[in-house]
């Protein structure tokens, strides 16, 4: 009895479903709906945004002529690493039931793999009378090698060329957007399709030639695009986004990671600068003119030319904290001389625009007048008003060396009470035929007080002391501090 109700409920629901029309099927003719081939001679115009983090955002326009009622659409020519989740399509009149990513792509490998089960054609040539004979068979495997069945054997391997009589409909050229329309009327159709994809990046390289006083720099930056997608933007429209957009994360088996490669630009005639305005909590730059992008390309395009843009050389020596928590017996410890240039991103030095993160490479004349190339450094997205900052190397004319000269507990009967002083001896040393002055950072940790030195240092902060130390020509001078330190 209770097996009876129970087949009557579920009548009654499915009876509610169909007639309030909540379930429903596909029309019968969207089966038989003759499939429309968009491809890239229907498009009409083409925008891409490219973000930081191998993202981008495609805006495909292309104009199609659609009849009334379910319609096929093949969507050819979109990004192989498309996000169809977030596929968006846009057409006055036209309505999706369905759409499907087609990624799996025509290959001798990917036709076999179809053919499981199915029959083929397998010619064979003799080897002698070069006769062709054409024998059917059956596809039992196509994993890690063939496997055929003939009418009376089976064979492994390829026995000769293969004949397959058609290719499935799921098996295409290229990646392929199909989607079952809704189309209520004929016409000429005017069609957005705006998605996701990975396989698009850019990266900020910038070229800064010194002048022969080192106190400024001509400044070309640089956007490289690369495209590994799978398809081209022909006159696209161009927009970068800087700024660090966060995305959901994305489950591993899902991710469609792109491979880039990025090169250098090389300096070419200048070029007005990219637009740039602030959007939302980021930059949009955006090319001024249309520009292919090809797939497997890099590309560069002009951001700025900035002429004439100060700058300042500093000679740095930092330091190490753990000198300062028990006697060393180093002996004159070579250190390196750091060399920095640092550039005031302002207006009235001829910036002034956020600059997008990246590489900036560094060129000087030699007496000759050729460029040589003299260091690089990488910046984070840096905005107006701040420093950009980069080290070069290290001087081959400056050195330092340190040694400790005393140190010893004076204070404390416990692990986290003690009190020590340590002293020391720097000696910087000069082999350039002018004077320079060399900023010395040393990390002190705990709670510090200097007691004596030779030169007036400066509290940078709660644990940094630095000295601006000149030196002469051909000349050393030596730094000599007292530093009592308590933990």
């Amino acid at each position: 009895m209770r097996r009876n109700q129970t087949c009557h409920l579920w009548v009654a629901v499915l009876l509610v479903f169909f007639s309030t029309g909540v379930l429903t099927s596909v029309p019968a003719t969207a089966k038989a709906a003759t499939e429309v081939v968009s491809t890239l001679t229907d498009q009409t115009g083409v925008a891409v945004t490219i973000y930081n983090r191998n993202l981008a955002l495609i805006k495909d326009h292309r104009r199609l002529q659609i009849k009334s009622g379910i319609v096929n659409l093949a969507f050819r020519g979109v990004s192989a690493k498309m996000q169809p989740e977030t596929a968006l399509f846009s057409a006055a009149g036209l309505s999706v039931i369905e759409q499907n990513f087609e990624f799996d792509l025509l290959t001798p490998k990917s036709l076999l793999q179809k053919y499981v089960g199915r029959q083929i054609e397998v010619i064979k040539r003799h080897p002698t009378t070069g006769v062709e004979t054409r024998e059917k068979a059956e596809v039992l495997s196509a994993n890690n090698g063939v496997v055929l069945k003939f009418a009376d054997h089976i064979e492994s391997g390829i026995p000769g060329r293969l004949s397959f009589s058609d290719i499935p409909e799921n098996l295409r050229d290229q990646p392929t957007l199909t989607m079952l329309l809704d189309s209520r009327k004929d016409g000429v159709k005017e069609i957005e399709l705006s998605y996701l994809s990975s396989g698009l990046g850019w990266q900020a390289d910038y070229v800064a030639e010194l002048n022969a006083s080192d106190d400024a720099v001509n400044l070309s930056g640089w956007v490289t695009l690369t495209n590994t997608s799978g398809t081209t933007y022909r006159n696209a429209k161009l927009q970068l986004v800087a700024g660090d957009v966060h995305k959901a994360p994305v489950e591993r088996e899902f991710a469609l990671d792109g491979r880039q490669e990025m090169r250098m630009a090389k300096a070419m005639a200048a070029a007005p600068n990219m637009a740039q305005e602030d959007m939302f909590e980021y930059h949009l730059y955006t090319l001024g003119r249309p520009t292919t992008i090809a797939d497997k390309q890099s590309k560069q395009v002009a951001l700025l030319q900035a002429a004439n843009v100060p700058c300042k050389k500093e000679f740095l020596l930092q330091g190490s904290s753990y000198y300062y928590r028990q006697a060393r017996g180093e002996i004159d410890k070579k250190l390196k001389v750091g060399v920095f240039v640092e550039i005031e991103n302002h207006k009235q030095n001829h910036l002034g625009m956020p600059l997008p993160k990246g590489v900036v490479r560094v060129y000087k004349e030699d007496s000759k007048g050729a460029l040589q190339f003299v260091g690089e450094d990488r910046i984070d997205h840096t905005p107006e008003n701040e420093t950009v900052r980069l080290k070069l190397g290290d001087a081959f004319d400056l050195t330092g060396s340190k040694k400790q000269t005393s140190f010893k507990k004076i204070g404390g009967d416990g692990r986290y009470n003690y009190i020590y002083e340590a002293a020391f001896e720097l000696k910087l040393k000069n082999a350039k035929a002018e004077p320079v002055t060399i900023k010395v950072i040393e990390p002190i940790p705990g709670d510090w007080e200097m007691v004596s030195e030779s030169h007036k240092h400066k509290k940078e902060n709660s644990s940094i002391a630095s000295w601006s130390v000149k030196v002469a020509a051909k000349g050393m001078t030596v730094l000599t501090y007292k530093v009592r330190v308590k933990f």
